[in-house]
């Protein structure tokens, strides 16, 4: 799903992403990715009155506008996102800027077709200044879920430049690769390309488009498990890229590239995946 949100409208965002579910729907997807921060919005080009050693009062009430904007997780909004899913009988990946307590995080929730929230993915990393309004998510939140129509899991934006992030989710058997983003430049498609080749397996890339209040030009792609090209990439404004996944593909392709297998060396080389919850404050009755 190639679309933007409408900056600082919540609830008219959730009206969109409901009738782009419903236009994905009709034309027969069983899974329907948005991008990146699609509820809450991306807020690309904003200084939130930042310096260093500087905020001002204009920064501060723009985020606040910005957090009014967010979702809670579970929550009424999560709720109608749900209800989304269950009448369309669709998966639902989508970005959210997620609030808890104080905090914002880049946020993907997973929805199934009968509305249950299957479960959440908080980015581990914000990119340069997208750390001065969001938080870290931990590795309490690095799900892929087995799901009938394979095994589902996000990773988001710039995360995909982490080797080893990539390779958790190669270790945990991902096939249905989501990549929600709000890089358009030419360098993502390549990376897809690499990743789908890598980890043989489906990449489903959504990026945002929006040509106010600064422009985000698209480029989302569909690649299959050798890194060819199923779907896009799309730049030309707001669009629904579909493509019939052959899941036999994530065999063919492991036949000669197995990276959590046959073509990996644990004797020399081994990763460790910390996924406690990582609390600041731990209370003992």
């Amino acid at each position: 799903m190639q679309a933007g949100s409408i900056p600082s409208d919540r609830d008219r965002t959730l009206q969109k992403t409901a009738d782009l579910a419903a236009d994905a729907a009709r034309r027969g997807a069983r899974l329907v990715v948005f991008p990146e921060a699609f509820i809450g919005g991306y807020p690309k080009g904003q200084d939130f009155g930042a310096r260093v050693g500087i905020r001002t009062p204009e920064g501060r009430e723009q985020f606040r506008v910005y957090y009014e904007n967010s979702i809670t997780v579970p929550g009424p909004h999560c709720d109608q996102l749900a209800a989304m899913a269950r009448d369309h009988a669709v998966y639902i990946v989508i970005g959210t800027i997620e609030r808890d307590g104080g905090t914002l995080y880049c946020t993907v929730l997973f929805f199934a077709p009968d509305g249950a929230l299957l479960g959440k993915h908080r980015k581990v990393m914000p990119t340069a200044a997208e750390r001065l309004i969001w938080g870290f998510g931990d590795g309490s939140t690095l799900p892929v879920f087995d799901t009938p129509i394979g095994r589902l899991g996000a990773v988001i934006c710039w995360e995909n430049y982490m080797p080893l992030l990539r390779m958790a989710m190669y270790g945990k058997g991902i096939q249905l690769y989501c990549a929600p983003t709000v890089d358009d430049r030419e360098t993502w498609l390549p990376t897809m390309r690499h990743i789908a080749f890598e980890g043989r397996c489906f990449v489903l890339s959504a990026c945002q488009y929006q040509s106010q209040p600064a422009p985000i030009n698209g480029g989302s792609v569909i690649v299959n498990p050798l890194g060819q090209i199923l779907a896009g990439p799309h730049r030309d404004g707001e669009a629904i890229l579909t493509a019939e996944l052959d899941l036999g593909d994530l065999a063919r392709g492991k036949y000669d590239l197995d990276v959590t297998g046959h073509y990996a060396r644990p004797d020399i080389f081994r990763l460790t995946v910390d996924e406690t919850r990582k609390s600041p404050v731990d209370l003992i009755s």
